[in-house]
């Protein structure tokens, strides 16, 4: 396995190696070959092409992981600062600017600038395995994410999307709030999925299921469509990203208010982390979260909540400090393995 690291992808159980090139051209997903694909929250496109893919376990690191101490991350947002954000977003919402936004923080801490993502992926997939698991390793690009969350699967013209809003620690921690915050979300994705869809093919399958995951429970719901005649994968982006779960509703006013209010770019976080074989026109790509990504001798996760009128900012906070805190002990010097 030396080859793997001249560049590869592990995505779910497939492991991809023997990169051919890079682009920034999503229309390179409609031609062929087999893609890892990342684009960051602010619309950086990352898709890899690969020669050689098939079903294989992780590969062995090539040494063990050494994070950061658990007191080196730094928030982009304090716990002062975050709740001041929420509660910002509420009054926004006493003006009818906005139903509901997603605030996010970004954790930052140093590393060693041979860190190798492959080892950190092999300690998430013991200590948080996760339906979408993911790393992509290629050129300018490092990204670890254990997301729960699908963005987009795509079998011929038939799509779908599972967005989450509404997380607690059992299923008795969700409010009304994490059920109303979810049914929003869904027809944001719904709206989203009809600018690209056939005609009267929008459906809603499955609505606020309580779905399980290591140390917390979701509210997901699915969303599914036809593609309608014509529409590829730039007209798809164009028409659902960003994820609606990590903008808000309306996602324009979201968008604006998230850019005002969060001091730093999301960067692969809540973004999209998959893969598309063209050959086959199927894919599933991954919502960012959960997600860590290396550059500089630095190591970055993001997490964030998802604000209504009803949000006590308190209780938003804790909820960002529990989406973060099983995986940031796992990146963490000393973390469980």
């Amino acid at each position: 396995m030396a080859g793997v690291y001249d560049g590869y992808a592990r995505v779910g159980d497939l492991l991809a190696t023997g990169l051919r090139d890079l682009t920034t051209d999503l229309a390179a997903l409609d031609g062929d070959g087999w893609w890892a694909v990342v684009v960051g929250y602010e619309g950086k496109v990352t898709c890899a092409r690969f020669d050689h893919v098939r079903q294989a376990p992780l590969p062995t690191p090539r040494t063990a992981w050494h994070g950061p101490a658990s007191d080196q991350w730094h928030s982009s947002l304090d716990q002062a600062a975050y709740e001041r954000g929420v509660q910002a977003i509420r009054d926004y919402i006493e003006q009818g600017e906005v139903y509901q936004a997603n605030l996010c923080r970004v954790l930052t801490a140093p590393v060693p600038h041979d860190a190798d993502p492959l080892a950190l992926a092999a300690r998430l997939a013991v200590g948080n395995p996760a339906p979408y698991a993911a790393v992509v390793q290629v050129p300018g690009l490092s990204v670890v994410s254990a997301s729960p969350e699908l963005y987009l699967s795509r079998d011929g013209d038939l799509v779908e999307s599972r967005p989450i809003k509404g997380t607690g620690v059992t299923a008795d921690d969700l409010l009304e709030k994490d059920y109303a915050e979810n049914v929003m979300i869904v027809d944001l994705v719904r709206n989203d999925l009809g600018r690209v869809a056939a005609v009267g093919s929008v459906e809603v399958p499955s609505l606020c299921a309580v779905e399980e995951h290591p140390g917390l429970v979701h509210l997901v719901s699915t969303v599914r469509a036809r593609l309608a005649p014509g529409a590829g994968w730039p007209e798809l982006f164009a028409a659902t990203f960003p994820p609606g779960s990590v903008t808000g509703a309306p996602k324009s006013s979201a968008s604006r208010i998230i850019n005002e209010l969060e001091p730093e770019p999301r960067g692969p976080y809540c973004g999209a982390v998959g893969w598309v074989d063209a050959d086959r026109r199927r894919a599933a790509l991954a919502v960012g979260i959960r997600t860590f990504w290396i550059s500089g001798g630095e190591i970055r996760f993001g997490t964030g909540a998802g604000i209504t009128w009803g949000s006590d900012p308190r209780r938003e906070w804790l909820e960002t400090e529990l989406k973060a805190s099983r995986l940031i002990a796992l990146a963490s010097s000393g973390g469980n393995r």
